[in-house]
Formats: structure tokens, C-alpha cells, sequence
């Protein structure tokens, strides 16, 4: 069996004279769940579409199990951002279709249809005609249709958009289980939770181009971890300062700082050796949000100070 079942190297697209994918690669471990990260209009759906050979890359190649997408799309179960169904459609008919179209047997769809909606507590639409469900119903309507001949792998461009708690939380299930399965999920997102909850593996686009790729803890290292430190009440500010690393900062009985890991036991033996007592202690990890935020404010700085320097050599030509 291959390690990758998606491998998509240089995606490069032009709409115009506009850039939308600059020279993204992706490359996908089998049966894992893999994010594709990044702000709205950041090419995250370009990608996906290039990848699985919906739209031609002007640069770059995608292998899906190795061959050309085209020759295994009855493999692959797909969730495109804009959503559409057959409103006259019955749910259980509308997620049998979408089977048929991969090959699944109309009876056959037909029963996962309703095995599958029973058991994401969606059984009383069964038989609902999709013009009467709301918005978020209807999408895991088609989210069903998208998995229900089984795929390989199955690919989700912004999947909880549009959905309330109870839906995303069904959603995350029936994202574990399909791996649990043995399917590999590709799915794209803004929404730092669900990957972080979710991810095996992500990558993060910003300003078109792959700018972070690796696992969701290898993201949360890129920024150090947090101190909040609280001393006895009756311990001098300004022995807590002198105590404690360049840049601590009060906030109301606690101090605030940066930490690296090297740096976390000896901050210990001077806490405990300094007689100013622990009041409370934490120490926490950034989460995957702002490792993102961190990743996304450093692309857009350095794109405002080439755009800065650019004007200025143009103004001075």
C-alpha cells in the first residue's frame, strides 16, 4: 500500500494576472486526517480542485493512489464548498443518487443512506424532502452522499461552515470513524478547533503559498510556552520582578511571560528557593489558533514590507 495517498507537488494557478496558488505542495499519509488550513481567500479550495484534477494546475502535478485523479474519482468522495442537492429530492434518494454517480448500487445506497442518518440522530428527515430541511441539515445530507459509497479517500473543502454544535459535533464523529475505517480525510478549514481536535497532519496557506507543514503540536512549539505566575500576598513587586525573566509582566496578583521549554525547571528551583511562596502556578502551551495567527501575521508583515518597498522604488524610478 502506498504511504500517501495524496501527493500534489508545485500547484501553481493563475486567474488573470492574479497569482491564487503559488507553488503548493501537499502530500497526504494514508489513512490519517489531514487539514488544509488558512484565511478566507488564502487558495485553500484552489488547492483542493487542483489536487483532485477538477481544474488544471497551470504548474505543478497531483498522484492520487498514485495515478491521475480522473482515473480514480469513483475512489474518492467529495464535498465541494458550494453546496446542491435536488430540492424535490427525498434525503434518503438524495444521498442514494450521489452513490449511484460513484457506482454504488441504487438498493444498496439506499439502506447506508438510512444506516448512516439513524445513526447521526438524523433519522425523523429520512424521508424529508431536502427543499424543507434548513441549511445545515441538508449539508450533512450531502456530506452523507459524499461518503456513502464507501471512498478511499474523501476530500471536505470547509465542511463545518454553516453547521450549529450539535452538526459539527456530528460531524467530527463521522470524520474519526471514516479514518477509523481506513479512509484518508483531506479537508479544508478556518476554524482552528476542529483541526486541532481533528488533524493528524496540517498544512497552513497564507497569501497562496504553504507556509507551515506538520503536525498539530510541531505548530503549537512555534511560539513559546505561557507563565502565570502569582507569588504570597504579602511579597514584594519588586523581588517578583527581579525574580523572574526579562519581559514578565503584571497582570492584577499575577505576573505574565514567554517561556521556553529548556527554561521551565530552572524557573522552578528559583521560585521554590526564593521565599516569596506559590500562590498559583500555570503553565500552558499556546494553542493551535495562535500559532496560526502567529504563522498568518508574519506572511502579511512581510508582504506589507515588500509591497512598502516596492512603491518606494517605484517612486523613485
Amino acid at each position: 500500500m502506498n504511504d500517501f495517498s495524496v501527493e500534489a507537488i508545485g500547484l501553481t494557478k493563475y486567474f488573470g494576472d492574479f497569482k491564487a496558488v503559488d507553488d503548493v505542495s501537499l502530500t497526504v499519509p494514508t489513512g490519517s486526517i489531514y487539514g488544509v488550513l488558512g484565511p478566507n481567500g488564502a487558495g485553500k479550495t484552489t488547492s483542493l480542485r487542483m489536487t483532485l484534477g477538477i481544474i488544471d494546475p497551470d504548474e505543478g502535478s497531483s498522484r492520487i493512489f498514485g495515478a491521475r485523479p480522473q482515473s480514480v474519482r469513483h475512489r474518492i468522495g467529495y464535498l465541494p464548498e458550494e453546496r446542491g442537492l435536488y430540492p424535490g429530492m427525498k434525503a434518503r434518494e438524495a444521498i442514494a443518487f450521489m452513490g449511484a454517480l460513484r457506482g454504488l448500487d441504487w438498493s444498496e445506497g439506499r439502506r447506508r443512506a438510512a444506516t448512516f442518518m439513524t445513526e447521526l440522530g438524523l433519522e425523523r428527515v429520512i424521508d424529508e424532502k431536502i427543499r424543507k430541511m434548513s441549511k445545515g441539515m441538508a449539508q450533512m445530507i450531502q456530506l452523507i452522499g459524499s461518503i456513502v459509497h464507501a471512498p478511499d479517500l474523501i476530500v471536505l473543502d470547509e465542511p463545518f461552515s454553516g453547521l450549529d454544535p450539535v452538526n459539527q459535533e456530528r460531524l467530527e464523529m463521522l470524520v474519526r470513524r471514516e479514518r477509523d475505517r481506513g479512509a484518508t480525510v483531506l479537508f479544508s478549514t478556518h476554524v482552528m478547533a476542529h483541526a486541532e481536535r481533528l488533524c493528524d497532519r496540517l498544512a497552513i496557506i497564507a497569501r497562496s503559498q504553504r507556509r507551515f507543514e506538520g503536525t498539530v503540536d510541531d505548530a503549537r512549539s512555534l511560539l513559546p510556552m505561557q507563565v502565570r505566575y502569582t507569588a504570597r500576598a504579602d511579597a514584594d513587586a519588586g523581588s517578583i520582578a527581579a525574580l523572574l525573566p526579562t519581559g514578565a509582566e503584571p497582570r492584577g496578583d499575577s505576573w505574565l511571560f514567554p517561556i521556553e521549554d529548556a527554561d521551565v525547571e530552572p524557573l522552578l528551583a528559583r521560585i521554590t528557593g526564593s521565599g516569596l511562596g506559590v500562590a498559583g502556578l500555570s503553565i500552558t502551551r499556546p494553542a493551535l489558533h495562535d500559532a496560526f495567527v502567529h504563522i498568518v501575521r508574519q506572511v502579511d508583515a512581510s508582504f506589507d514590507a515588500d509591497a512598502g518597498t516596492d512603491a518606494v522604488e517605484e517612486a523613485l524610478a
